[in-house]
C-alpha cells in the first residue's frame, strides 16, 4: 500500500539496508502493543506471509478468509489484509495483548517501525519515527530485526512482487475495460493467494514458477 507522504515527514532522513543498524528494537515491547490497533485495512499480506500463515497454523486460505484475513482493494487490485475485531485490535492478539502468531507474522509486522520506499527498481527501508511510542529504543542490525531467513532470496521476492503488481497498476490506470479489470484483479487473487502451495516445497521456488507463467500471459 502507496502513501502520498514525503520521506522528511515520517522519518528520520536516511535509508537503510539490510546490513544497517537501526533504531528499531524496543526489548520485546514489555506489554505494549499499540502497533497492534486501529491499523485499518493498512496490513496488506503477500503470498509469503499467506504460504507462512498457512504453514505456522495448518490452514489454507479460504479458512483464513472465515475470519482472520478480508478482502480489499489496494491501488486497484483486490489483495488480503489482516481483520481487524470490534475494538479495532488485530485478531490475532491473545488476551495478554500478545501477537499469538508471531513465529510467522507477517512482513509489515517484522518490518515495523520500518517501512520501504520503493526506487529505480529496488528498494531500500526507511525508519518511521513517529510510530512507536517505546520510548528508549536501542540499534540492532535491519536484517535481524526482520527475523526472516534467507533474507536476500526474500528481499529479491518483495522487490519482484512489488513491481509485478505495479506493472498492473499501470495497465489499470489507462483501461476502461470492466470486464478486463476485473479479470486482472481475480488472477491475481486465484494464482497468487487461492492456489494451494505446498508448505513442504520452498516457498520460492514456487513462486517464481507461477510469476514466469504469470509474465508470459499478454492483457
Amino acid at each position: 500500500m502507496e502513501r502520498n507522504v514525503s520521506l522528511e515527514e515520517i522519518s528520520d532522513g536516511r535509508l537503510y539496508s539490510s546490513n544497517d543498524m537501526v533504531k528499531t528494537d524496543c526489548n520485546g515491547c514489555e506489554g505494549c502493543s499499540k502497533c497492534c490497533h486501529g491499523m485499518g485495512d493498512s496490513i496488506v499480506l503477500d503470498p509469503f506471509d499467506v504460504f507462512r500463515l498457512c504453514s505456522g497454523l495448518d490452514t489454507t486460505f479460504e479458512m483464513l478468509m472465515s475470519g482472520a484475513v478480508r478482502l480489499n482493494v489496494v491501488d486497484g487490485i483486490v489483495l488480503p489484509d489482516l481483520a481487524m475485531d470490534a475494538e479495532e485490535a488485530c485478531t490475532f492478539l491473545d488476551k495478554n495483548g500478545r501477537c499469538s502468531i508471531h513465529q510467522f507474522r507477517p512482513g509489515f509486522c517484522r518490518m515495523f517501525p520500518l517501512g520501504r520506499i520503493y526506487e529505480n527498481g529496488s528498494f531500500s527501508y526507511f525508519l518511521q519515527v513517529h510510530e512507536c511510542p517505546y520510548p528508549g529504543k536501542t540499534k540492532v542490525k535491519v536484517r535481524k530485526w526482520i527475523d526472516t531467513p534467507d533474507i536476500k532470496l526474500y528481499e529479491k521476492f518483495v522487490n519482484d512482487w512489488h513491481y509485478y503488481l505495479k506493472s498492473f497498476q499501470g495497465i489499470i490506470s489507462t483501461c476502461d475495460d470492466e470486464r478486463k479489470l476485473k479479470d486482472i484483479s481475480m488472477f491475481v487473487l486465484k494464482e497468487f493467494y487461492m492456489k494451494p502451495y505446498d508448505i513442504k516445497k520452498s516457498f520460492f521456488e514456487q513462486f517464481y514458477e507461477r510469476m514466469e507463467n504469470a509474465v508470459s500471459l499478454k492483457w
